[in-house]
């Protein structure tokens, strides 16, 4: 049985994105490997991401993608743009059923911040 998963984004510069998680994005950081730092793994909540160094593995930084649920998409878009997360666009409600908004790391990775629309 799946109990869990933990999306694996490739990035340029893990020492900068671990800090632009943890400060922008709000991630604690949950483990470092490696000497210097090779992979991160961070976690919110239930949520968990993992960062690798792109000299360690032949994937391209910037084309990973993450879809994250959240319980409140408009307080979290406030806290997100406050703490300077490069947002793309801002919450709106979605003909799929979500109100939802995009944000980019420092490599172009996507996270979908997304709340199901209460049907009425």
């Amino acid at each position: 049985m799946m109990r869990g998963s933990a999306t694996v984004f490739t990035v340029r510069d893990i020492t900068a994105s671990l800090a632009y998680y943890r400060d922008k994005l709000g991630f604690d950081v949950a483990f470092e490997y490696g000497v210097p730092t090779c992979y991160v793994g961070l976690c919110s909540g239930d949520v968990s991401l993992h960062l690798i160094a792109a000299s360690r593995t032949p994937r391209q930084p910037g084309h990973g993608t993450a879809c994250i649920y959240v319980d409140d998409i408009d307080a979290l878009h406030v806290d997100l743009t406050k703490r300077g997360a490069k947002v793309i666009k801002a919450p709106a409600n979605q003909d799929y059923g979500l109100r939802d908004f995009d944000v980019a790391d420092l490599d172009g990775n996507m996270i979908f911040f997304g709340m199901e629309i209460p049907r009425t």
